[in-house]
C-alpha cells in the first residue's frame, strides 16, 4: 500500500508528542515506504511552510503551530466513548437547506464534518444522527462548526417523529454491517497482535502503522450510534483492541528508531529553511 509521506511523517510526530524527530528517523521511518529522501524534502519543506511543522535544533523537526488543531482531531478516538450518553429516543437535525452549494471547497468540508459525526442526509436540506453524543446540543454544534461546518447552518434538537419518519430514520444507517465490521476488525487486530512477535522489526513497524491507521481511521468515521442501531458491546471490544495495538505499534516504532540509533551513521542531511524561498513546490 502507496503511503503518503505528509501523512507518515505528521502521524510519527503526532505518536512521538513533544520528543523531535530526528532527520534520520525520518529518513528510516520513510525508507519503510519505499519513499525517496528527494520526496522527504519536499515534503519537509512544504509542512515547513505551512507551518504543520518546525525546526528544532540541526536535523530536527517537531510539530508547529498550524498542527494544534489536527493533534486535537486525531487524538479524539482515544476519548470518543467518552463522548457518549444515553440516547432516550430524541436527533440531532442539522438544516442546510438555505446554504449555497457553488461553493465546492465549502462543499466539501459541510459534508465532511457532518459525516465525521455520523449524519445521514433525512428529508431535503435536512441531516440527521441520534442524539447521543457530546454533553448536549450546543456541544454538537460547536464540533460541527470547528471541523467545517458553515455557521450559518441550524443545529436543533428534534424529537416524537412520527412512526412513518422515525421508520425512514432506522434504516439510514447499516446497523447490521457496521456491528459485522467491529467484530472482523477486533479479530483482524488481534490475529496481528498474536503473529508480531515472529516478524521482522521493520517488517513489524510498517504492517502496524498501515493496518493500525485504517482501524483508527474506521474509529474516526464511526457514527457513534447507540442501541438498538449498533451492538455497543461489540464497538467497545473493538475500541479496546485498537488502544492495544496503538500500545504495541508504538513500543514496535520505538524499538525501530532505538535499532537506528546504534547503527553506523548515513551520510548527513540536512535541510535548510532558505530552501523554502527558491523552491519550486507548491506548499499546501
Amino acid at each position: 500500500m502507496k503511503v503518503n509521506p505528509k501523512n507518515l511523517l505528521l502521524d510519527l510526530m503526532l505518536a512521538a508528542g513533544d520528543k523531535p524527530m530526528t532527520a534520520r528517523d525520518a529518513i528510516s521511518a520513510c525508507s519503510l515506504f519505499q519513499i525517496s529522501e528527494n520526496s522527504l524534502r519536499v515534503t519537509l519543506a512544504r509542512l515547513s511552510a505551512a507551518g504543520f511543522i518546525e525546526v528544532a535544533g540541526r536535523g530536527a523537526y517537531r510539530l508547529g503551530p498550524a498542527a494544534t488543531d489536527l493533534a486535537g482531531d486525531v487524538a479524539t478516538w482515544r476519548t470518543m466513548e467518552a463522548r457518549l450518553r444515553p440516547w432516550r429516543g430524541g436527533y440531532v437535525v442539522v438544516h442546510c437547506g438555505a446554504l449555497g452549494r457553488s461553493d465546492r471547497v465549502a462543499l466539501q468540508r459541510r459534508e465532511r464534518a457532518l459525516q465525521m459525526l455520523g449524519f445521514r442526509p433525512f428529508e431535503r436540506g435536512l441531516h440527521i444522527r441520534p442524539d447521543n453524543i457530546e454533553a448536549d446540543v450546543d456541544e454538537v454544534r460547536q464540533r460541527l462548526y470547528k471541523l467545517g461546518l458553515d455557521r450559518q447552518a441550524a443545529v436543533f434538537r428534534a424529537e416524537d417523529l412520527d412512526p412513518e419518519r422515525a421508520a425512514v430514520v432506522r434504516h439510514l444507517w447499516d446497523g447490521a454491517a457496521l456491528t459485522k465490521s467491529y467484530r472482523q476488525w477486533r479479530n483482524q487486530l488481534e490475529a496481528w497482535l498474536a503473529g508480531a512477535n515472529g516478524l521482522a522489526l521493520d517488517a513489524a513497524a510498517r504492517e502496524s502503522f498501515l493496518l493500525g491507521g485504517r482501524a483508527i481511521h474506521q474509529l474516526v468515521f464511526d457514527p457513534l450510534l447507540p442501541e438498538p442501531f449498533v451492538d455497543t458491546s461489540e464497538r467497545h471490544a473493538f475500541i479496546q483492541a485498537v488502544h492495544r495495538f496503538d500500545e504495541a505499534g508504538r513500543a514496535i516504532w520505538n524499538r525501530f528508531f532505538a535499532s537506528i540509533a546504534e547503527a553506523p551513521s548515513p551520510l548527513p542531511f540536512t535541510h535548510q529553511p532558505a530552501e523554502l524561498e527558491t523552491s519550486h513546490e507548491h506548499p499546501y
